[in-house]
């Protein structure tokens, strides 16, 4: 299918349900929300996806868990062909209340290519039923990868966030942020910490690194995000991507990167 409305899953009476859909790049789905918790997968491309709670970005080996009834838009950076599986609240168990990004296996990302073509009707006791089965079994010990970046409910430093992830820079200094918010310095990183969970330099660094995480994807060199994120140099950069990910940058320039950093 190549349409993103999902609506029509979720009458269908079986407890996991899979689809496919094709989205030309810089796509955007308005917030929307599915009784189904989702998990969406895209084989190509990387998917953005943002909530009242924050924003999680998922490039190919990666996954987004996003529960059932949670408001989200989902913005496509390059062409994108996702696989996502839509469960019912009988066979989600672990996988919780709140988004966040898995780790996608080969032989995870394998089962969810090959759920695509299930039908939706499929007899659950038999190939299809024993492949959705498996399909929830992987998604259920799948890690999470720290790939979010929280996002604030007061609607000033909101907005005053949301600016920077448009063009994060490292080199943006606290004090600036306060004297926007027309706030002391020690008012404002209790509020920060208090809105998002973060220290405000915490928060900065994950801004920038799930910035890079697409344009690696697309194929952009280290050096020349290092020094549009404000890093010295690319060492610099790629000292705080392996810090935070445990592999160099360079491993996100491919769709599976090798188990060794």
């Amino acid at each position: 299918m190549t349409q993103h409305d999902a609506d029509a899953f979720e009458a269908v009476p079986r407890p996991v349900v899979s689809r496919a859909n094709v989205y030309p790049a810089s796509f955007e789905l308005a917030t929307h929300r599915h009784r189904r918790g989702q998990l969406l997968y895209a084989s190509r491309g990387t998917v953005a996806v943002t909530t009242p709670f924050g924003a999680w970005i998922a490039p190919p080996e990666r996954a987004v868990w996003i529960p059932g009834g949670t408001p989200h838009s989902v913005r496509m950076i390059g062409a994108v062909n996702t696989n996502s599986v839509y469960l019912e609240t009988m066979v989600i168990g672990t996988l919780g209340e709140a988004c966040r990004v898995l780790s996608v296996s080969p032989l995870l990302r394998a089962l969810l290519v090959e759920a695509a073509a299930v039908p939706r009707e499929y007899d659950p006791a038999g190939r299809d039923g024993l492949l959705m089965s498996l399909v929830v079994a992987e998604i259920a010990r799948a890690p999470t990868v720290p790939l979010a970046l929280p996002l604030p409910t007061h609607a000033t430093l909101s907005a005053r966030c949301a600016r920077f992830f448009e063009r994060p820079t490292v080199t943006e200094a606290i004090d600036g942020w306060a004297e926007d918010l027309s706030m002391h310095r020690r008012s404002f990183t209790r509020l920060f910490r208090r809105e998002t969970g973060m220290s405000f330099a915490q928060w900065r660094q994950q801004a920038c690194l799930l910035s890079a995480l697409p344009r690696l994807a697309a194929g952009e060199s280290v050096t020349a995000i290092a020094l549009d994120l404000g890093y010295e140099s690319a060492t610099s950069f790629s000292t705080m991507f392996r810090r935070a990910l445990g592999v160099p940058p360079s491993m996100h320039r491919s769709p599976y990167p090798s188990a060794s950093p």
